[in-house]
């Protein structure tokens, strides 16, 4: 899926970038490692975050039984599709009659065990590089690119430095891709939260195809930051200290799926999402198996009012290999891709495919909080580009807060 065309040059800016400053970034940093709830073991122990041996429950998306729940059965027949076959493989049938691409078409059910350990290293980015074509001498307001910013793994154990950070797992016709994302706050269940902030194009194709399949979350994946050769040996505690968490409902905006490409800037200022989640195995909300979620800014701050923000995220594509959590902060600026649809913020950042989806932070009032995710960048690998998550973020927050939020 990764384009290999042009990066997008930058437009006519209006606004003189001054580089990101260090105090901020710094202070951004510290904050967001003292938002995690540092927990028992976490190297291996036999007592971490997971709470030791869960007890098996069934949930919306399917639970670990091999019949799947009756609404989830009733919706596939709905589509014409066999729920009885749906576990054995039907899932990886991909023609266009039997995939669902409706706002209302979400069905995610549960395959207890399909991501195992190998599984889940071997899944690939979904590249999301823009092309030139997609700039015009027209555009909004677009400041010059920025400076690349080297990015730098998260100190570990990743539970004690970034606990609401993590990978969405998902399955596509070109096989098993890999994003980011970030457990956060629920207001209306607080301290109970299931809400995990994504990128569109981790759950949906946009408008050529349908939902992704056998979405999955895991909190500190690789939670040690061992190599791969040392991942063989790993305990599966390492690997999801947290245990593995199921979408049993996605949302994205309607933009996305009706304008999203796999490749270039369509629909790229509406690139969020929001999944609610259930454990594969347990009954605790993710917001209390992890000890921390985040608040969710929608308030689109300007960038001229922000000192600092920071991307965090797993990059797969070279020279990455998704195994490592990295981060970048800069001062953000604004790139525009057309002038009728809303600016993006802009920063520099060297992280490749897979950190797609992952949160963007800013410090407000002493308290991190998540105000963009990573949606695009250019075939280069220079900088990182998110949507501002303005009435539309809101409104598919807010829809999955209230429908799903307490279930």
């Amino acid at each position: 899926m990764r384009s290999t065309r042009r990066p997008l040059m930058p437009g006519r800016g209006r606004l003189v970038r001054a580089r990101g400053s260090a105090v901020a970034a710094a202070s951004l940093t510290a904050v967001l490692a003292l938002t995690a709830t540092a927990c028992k073991g976490g190297d291996g122990g036999k007592d971490d975050a997971a709470g030791g041996k869960p007890t098996a429950t069934a949930s919306r998306g399917g639970g670990s039984g091999a019949k799947l729940p009756g609404d989830i059965a009733d919706r596939l027949k709905q589509h014409g599709i066999d729920p009885g076959k749906w576990k054995d493989g039907a899932w990886k049938n991909w023609d266009r009659s039997t995939w669902l691409r409706e706002a209302k078409d979400f069905v995610n059910p549960v395959i207890d065990g399909l991501w195992k350990p190998k599984r889940m290293e071997s899944a690939k980015d979904p590249g999301k590089t823009i092309a030139a074509k997609d700039a015009t001498d027209d555009q909004g307001v677009t400041d010059p690119a920025p400076e690349p910013v080297r990015a730098t793994p998260e100190k570990t154990p990743y539970h004690r430095h970034a606990a609401p950070v993590g990978k969405v797992f998902f399955d596509s016709p070109e096989g098993s891709m890999v994003c980011s994302g970030t457990v956060v706050k629920d207001p209306r269940h607080p301290g109970k939260s299931n809400l995990v902030w994504t990128a569109g194009h981790c759950v949906h194709a946009g408008r050529k195809g349908g939902w992704y399949r056998n979405i999955a979350f895991v909190p500190s994946y690789n939670d040690l930051g061992k190599s791969a050769d040392a991942l063989r040996d790993a305990t599966r505690q390492e690997i999801a200290p947290y245990g593995t968490y199921w979408a049993d409902w996605a949302s994205t905006s309607n933009e996305w799926i009706d304008g999203g490409s796999e490749t270039g800037g369509a629909g790229a200022p509406y690139d969020f999402a929001v999944l609610h989640v259930r454990p594969e195995h347990g009954a605790k909300s993710l917001e209390e198996t992890v000890g921390n979620a985040l608040d969710v800014d929608f308030s689109t701050p300007s960038v001229r009012s922000v000192g600092a923000m920071g991307a965090w995220g797993y990059p797969a594509a070279p020279p990455y290999n998704g195994l490592l959590m990295h981060k970048c902060v800069d001062r953000p600026g604004r790139l525009s891709l057309d002038p009728t649809q809303p600016t993006m913020y802009r920063i520099g950042c060297t992280m490749t495919g897979g950190s797609s989806g992952g949160g963007w932070f800013r410090v407000r009032d002493g308290k991190t909080v998540l105000v963009s995710n990573t949606s695009i960048g250019p075939a280069d690998n220079t900088w990182l580009a998110g949507p501002q998550l303005g009435a539309e973020a809101r409104q598919v927050f807010d829809t999955m807060s209230e429908k799903y939020g307490g279930q």
